[in-house]
């Protein structure tokens, strides 16, 4: 997630770069950038720049830079808002689909404040549809059904889902068995569902979760053990609270093609790994993308598990998981768009 924090006042703007401190510390979080007063020219930029903005302001600030921006909830960013004093952290927009019901909490968390969240399903304990989807990096084919499911959901009826049975869903059933909040559902499984999409529906309602590409790209010091890259592997993934199984491919650069860890561990989880040409590497640029000196020094290319994530997820992926170090192993994720 890439975050912009925009202040107004001198007591916000301290509270901002408090927070900015322990979120560059979160894996999950691609970066941070500070903005402060200019409120009318910089929401503009800031609605479509960043995946969520963190506003510390009043509302009424809030509300009227943002209206005019506003347009709907699959494509505007997650808006939070923090009191000067930073003790109320309130989702203002795209809580579900946009994550920021999720941030708002994560800040809470972070400055010790009280989150504030008013979506239905989240203040009766339900399992909204499209937090399913954004929890599990799953599009949604046909957006305009998501409120026809949550009010079903509300009301405690069934929803169906049905599956490929030659996929390997241990992933949802994962999530369904732990998460917290409630649904009712069926599991079915016909052939005729596509592998990588899962079948929604409840009376004449439909809609389909597919499945976006999720890459682990991995870099690691020559003669690491398969032990010491699935540690971090798993990490990794419990940082973004997804099972391996929902991992569609690990990617590496090719001078790691004979790197008997990451053949290990593909073989060990029997989840692909593709291995990335020099030549791409090097040519491969984004802003998301952290360099390194040392791997330049010795490789010619900035990168390796950044790049090669972002590479094989597809044109347009994103990072969701920065370069992270594991004890001479790196690991990035990228999903596709």
């Amino acid at each position: 997630m890439k975050i912009a924090i925009i202040s107004v006042s001198k007591k916000g703007r301290e509270l901002a770069f408090d927070l900015k401190d322990k979120l560059d510390s979160d894996s999950t979080i691609i970066k941070c950038d500070l903005y402060h007063k200019n409120v009318k020219k910089c929401f503009p930029i800031l609605f479509y720049e960043y995946d969520a903005i963190i506003a510390v302001m009043a509302s009424g600030i809030l509300i009227r830079s943002v209206a005019p921006l506003v347009e709907s909830k699959v494509t505007d960013p997650a808006v939070i808002n923090i009191d000067d004093n930073g003790q109320f952290v309130i989702s203002a927009l795209s809580g579900h689909l946009g994550g920021a019901n999720e941030l708002a909490g994560k800040v809470a968390g972070l400055i010790d404040a009280t989150p504030v969240i008013t979506t239905s399903t989240d203040v009766n304990k339900k399992l909204g549809i499209d937090v399913l989807a954004k929890d599990l990096y799953l599009s949604i084919d046909n957006t305009k059904e998501i409120l026809h499911f949550n009010k079903a959901i509300l009301e405690c009826r069934e929803i169906s889902l049905t599956v490929n049975p030659d996929n390997n869903f241990d992933y949802l059933f994962d999530y369904l068995n732990k998460v917290t909040l409630e649904i009712n559902v069926s599991i079915e499984y016909s052939p005729k569902v596509n592998t990588d999409e899962i079948h929604v529906s409840f009376d004449d309602h439909e809609l389909t979760l597919k499945e976006r590409k999720i890459v682990v790209g991995i870099g690691c010091r020559r003669g690491k053990e398969c032990r010491f890259i699935y540690d971090g592997l798993k990490k990794s993934l419990n940082d973004l609270k997804i099972s391996h199984s929902r991992v569609n491919l690990l990617a590496s650069a090719e001078i790691k093609k004979d790197e008997k860890g990451i053949l290990e561990l593909s073989e060990k989880l029997n989840i692909p790994v593709e291995f990335v040409e020099i030549d791409k590497l090097k040519l491969f640029e984004s802003s998301d993308v952290s360099k390194s000196e040392f791997v330049y020094s010795k490789f010619g290319i900035y990168g390796v598990c950044e790049p090669s994530a972002l590479i094989m997820a597809g044109f347009d992926s994103e990072l969701i998981y920065k370069k992270t170090s594991y004890d001479g192993v790196t690991i990035a994720v990228a999903v596709s768009k």
